[in-house]
C-alpha cells in the first residue's frame, strides 16, 4: 500500500502540503483532486520518485512497477506500434537478455531468457499494443505510420497507449482524457475498469472520475482528505461535511458569544469574578472551529446578441471535406440542414466522421466542396476551435489580444474599448492585477482556454461553435461554462467529450457518421452504445479488407463476448402452423431469460446495499488492517457487480430480440 504520515511537500516557498496523511490500499482507483495550485501534479512528483517529501514519512512498495504517461511530445520515426511497444519494459529487458545470452553463446541464459520471454508474454504483445493504439482512435492504416507524422494531439494518444502497454502495479494519470473523442474515451473508461492494479488519475471530467474511481482524494488547504466513492459520491460527501463544520461553527459563535457577554458583564463585580475568570479559561481552553470559507466561484455571461437571425444559415446539397492537391476529399455527403435561432445543438460522431469538418465548414474555415450555405443576416459566429489555443501569440500578453482584437472588429455595441474597460473585462475571467501583463506563453493551458473564452463573448456572437472547449478547464470553468451557455440567448452548437457539458447544455444531437449527418433519436448513454457497435462494425471491415503482407505485424481484434443464439424457424409451409410453432419456441426462449433477469435484479440490489455500506464504512475513522479488508471486499462488491451487470444487459438485448421477431 501507499502510506503517506504527517508529509509536508512544498515548491519553492509554498508549502502545498502540511502534516498530510492518508492511505492507498492495492487495488483501488483513485481520483485526485483539488483546485488549480493544489498540489495534485506535486504529489504525482511524489508518487513517481521525481520529488521527495520535504518532511513526514512516505512510503510505497519497493517491487511495485510504475507506468505513467510521458508528458513530452514523442520525436521519432519510429512506426506507432514499435512506440508502443517499447512501454513494455520488462519485455525490453529480457529481449536485452536474450541478445547477450546470444553474444556470449551461453545456452543455459538463452534458454532461460526464452522461458521468461514466454512468460512476459510476447507471442502477443505486438496484438496486444495494436489493441491499444485502435482502441484510441487510430486507424489500422495507420499503425505502421511513423509517429512523427501524427499531429500533436495524435502523438500524446501514442504516449497513452504506451503508458498502458507498461505492466504496472501502480498507474498514474494526469489528465489522460484532454486528447480523446468521445469514442475513444468511452474505450479507455472499459480498458481501466480492468485494470487490475491501483490507479491514481487527475481529471476534470466528473463522468470520466466516476466511471473508473472508488475513492477520491481531496487536497484542500495543504491537506489530503479520503473520501470513500467516485466524484459524485465525493461532492456529496463534502456538502454534507461543510453543512455540519458551518453548523457547528455557528453554534460556537453562540456559545462564545454568551461567555463573552459573561466575562464582559461580570468581570468588574467581585461576587462574580470567581465565575467570570472560569468562564475565560474556559474560553482560552476552547478548541476553535474553522469557518467555511467558500471557494471564489469563478463565472462569466455571454452577452444578449445584438440580433438574432431565424434561421441562423442553411446548408443545401453540400459535400464537406478537404482539397488536397486539387483533388477533392469528401467526408460527408449531401449535406441538409437549418440551424434555427435557440437551438442547442451536441454533434457526435466517432473520430474521423466529420464532426471537426462540419463545424470548420459553418465557421468559414474551409469551403464545402459543394452545395450552398446561406447565411442569416447579421449572423455572428463565435468559434472555439481545436487548436485555437496555438493561434494566440505567445510573446502578447492578454491585454495586447483584446486591444488587436478590438481594433480588428471595430465598436462593439454595448462594449467600451477604453484600456480600463477592456482590464476590467478581463478581470471577470480572473486575469487581474499583473496577469493582464502576462506572456501568454508562460500561461497555463487552461488559463490560454479562459483567455479564448474572453475574446469570444467580446464579440458578442449569435451563434457558438464549439470544438472539445473544455480541453484544459478545471472543474469549476467548466462548470462556469455550463452555466454561462444555458443563459446564452443564441444558438450552440457543440462537439465535446464532457458528457456532463453535453447533458447539460444540448437538449438534441446530430450524429455525424458513415458518410452522412442526422439527427440521433436518443441520448448520451444510447450514443455510448452506438460507439461500441460502430467501433466494432470498423474492426470488422478493416479485418475484411486488410491486405497487410506476411513481413508485416497482423491487426489484432478485440474480443467480444458472444451471445446466444437465437433460432428463427423457416416459416414455409402452413403459415398458421409455423407462425403458432415460433410463439412457442419465443415463450420457451424467454421464460428463463425473463426469470434470470429478475433474479440478477434481485442480486444488483443487494450488491448495491453491499456496496453503499462498505463505502460508508470507509468514511469512517478504521485500523489500517481493517481499511484494507473493508477496501478489499468494495473492490470485489465492484467486480460483481459489473459482471452482473454485463449480464443483466445481455439477457435483456435477446429478450428484446425476442420481442421485435415477427
Amino acid at each position: 500500500m501507499i502510506q503517506l504520515k504527517n508529509v509536508i511537500l512544498r515548491r519553492s516557498a509554498k508549502v502545498l502540503l502540511d502534516a498530510a496523511s492518508v492511505t492507498i490500499n492495492p487495488g483501488e482507483k483513485v481520483g485526485l483532486v483539488g483546485r488549480n495550485g493544489a498540489g495534485k501534479s506535486t504529489l504525482f512528483a511524489l508518487f513517481n520518485g521525481t520529488l521527495h517529501e520535504d518532511g513526514g514519512d512516505f512510503s510505497m512498495p519497493k517491487q511495485w512497477r510504475l507506468a505513467q504517461v510521458s508528458q513530452n511530445m514523442p520525436e521519432t520515426d519510429e512506426s506507432a506500434t514499435d512506440f508502443v511497444l517499447g512501454g513494455d519494459t520488462r519485455l525490453a529487458e529480457l529481449r536485452a537478455a536474450l541478445y547477450a545470452a546470444e553474444a556470449a553463446e551461453d545456452g543455459m541464459a538463452m534458454a532461460h531468457a526464452h522461458v521468461d520471454l514466454a512468460d512476459a508474454g510476447e507471442h502477443d504483445a505486438v496484438p496486444r499494443a495494436q489493441a491499444l493504439i485502435l482502441g484510441l482512435g487510430f486507424k489500422s492504416s495507420e499503425l505502421n505510420q511513423a509517429v512523427n507524422s501524427f499531429s500533436g494531439g495524435w502523438r500524446m494518444r501514442l504516449q497513452l497507449a504506451r503508458a498502458l502497454m507498461c505492466p504496472s502495479d501502480l498507474l498514474i494519470l494526469d489528465e489522460p482524457t484532454n486528447h480523446l473523442d468521445l469514442d475513444a474515451l468511452v474505450w479507455l473508461e472499459a480498458w481501466l475498469k480492468r485494470y487490475a492494479g491501483t490507479m491514481i488519475v487527475i481529471s476534470h471530467d466528473r463522468e470520466f472520475l466516476d466511471a473508473v474511481t472508488d475513492v477520491t482524494l481531496h487536497i484542500d488547504h495543504a491537506k489530503l482528505n479520503r473520501y470513500g466513492g467516485n466524484y459524485s459520491a465525493f461532492e456529496t460527501l463534502r456538502s454534507q461535511q461543510l453543512e455540519l463544520q458551518q453548523a457547528s461553527f455557528s453554534k460556537q459563535q453562540d456559545k462564545i458569544a454568551h461567555l463573552q457577554k459573561f466575562i464582559d458583564r461580570f468581570k468588574a463585580k467581585a461576587s462574580k469574578a470567581k465565575q467570570a475568570q472560569s468562564r475565560v479559561k474556559a474560553l482560552e481552553r476552547m478548541e476553535k472551529i474553522a469557518p467555511v470559507l467558500a471557494d471564489a466561484d469563478f463565472t462569466f455571461e455571454f452577452k444578449e446578441p445584438v440580433n438574432l437571425p431565424n434561421p441562423m444559415l442553411a446548408i443545401s446539397n453540400a459535400d464537406l471535406g478537404y482539397n488536397v492537391d486539387g483533388v477533392h476529399k469528401v467526408i460527408v455527403r449531401d449535406v441538409n440542414k437549418s440551424v434555427l435561432a435557440g437551438q442547442r445543438i451536441g454533434i457526435l460522431g466517432a473520430n474521423g466522421q466529420g464532426k471537426s469538418t462540419l463545424v470548420k465548414t459553418i465557421a468559414r474555415s474551409i469551403k464545402g466542396l459543394s452545395g450552398e450555405i446561406t447565411e442569416g443576416k447579421g449572423l455572428n459566429i463565435g468559434y472555439f476551435a481545436q487548436q485555437e489555443l496555438d493561434v494566440l501569440h505567445p510573446a502578447d500578453n492578454p491585454l495586447e489580444h483584446m486591444i488587436r482584437l478590438v481594433k480588428e472588429l471595430g465598436p462593439t455595441p454595448g462594449q467600451s474599448a477604453r484600456e480600463q474597460d477592456l482590464r476590467n473585462f478581463l478581470g471577470t475571467f480572473n486575469f487581474t492585477g499583473d496577469m493582464v501583463k502576462q506572456s501568454v506563453g508562460s500561461m497555463s493551458g487552461g488559463e490560454k482556454a479562459r483567455l479564448v473564452l474572453a475574446m469570444i463573448v467580446w464579440q458578442r456572437p449569435n451563434l457558438l461553435l464549439l470544438d472539445e472547449p473544455t480541453n484544459h478547464l478545471d472543474l469549476a470553468t467548466r462548470e462556469a461554462l455550463s452555466m454561462a451557455l444555458n443563459e446564452f440567448e443564441g444558438t450552440v452548437m457543440l462537439v465535446s467529450h464532457d458528457r456532463a457539458l453535453l447533458r447539460a447544455v444540448c437538449d438534441e444531437f446530430w450524429l455525424v457518421g458513415r458518410g452522412e449527418i442526422k439527427p440521433f433519436d436518443g441520448d448520451l448513454d444510447d450514443y455510448q452504445r452506438y460507439l461500441l457497435d460502430e467501433s466494432k462494425r470498423l474492426r470488422e471491415e478493416a479485418k475484411a479488407n486488410d491486405t497487410v503482407s506476411n513481413n508485416s505485424a497482423p491487426v489484432v481484434q478485440e474480443v467480444v463476448v458472444s451471445q446466444p443464439v437465437v433460432i428463427i424457424p423457416n416459416r414455409t409451409g402452413d403459415q398458421k402452423k409455423q407462425d403458432a410453432l415460433w410463439r412457442q419456441q419465443k415463450s420457451a426462449l424467454a421464460k428463463p431469460l425473463k426469470k434470470s433477469i429478475e433474479q440478477a435484479d434481485q442480486l444488483m440490489a443487494q450488491l448495491q446495499s453491499k456496496k453503499e455500506a462498505l463505502e460508508a464504512k470507509l468514511t469512517s475513522p478504521l485500523p489500517s488492517p481493517e481499511i484494507a479488508e473493508v477496501g478489499k471486499q468494495l473492490k470485489s462488491v465492484n467486480t460483481q457487480l459489473q459482471d452482473l451487470e454485463l449480464q443483466w444487459l445481455s439477457w435483456s438485448e435477446e429478450l428484446e430480440k425476442l420481442s421485435q421477431e415477427a
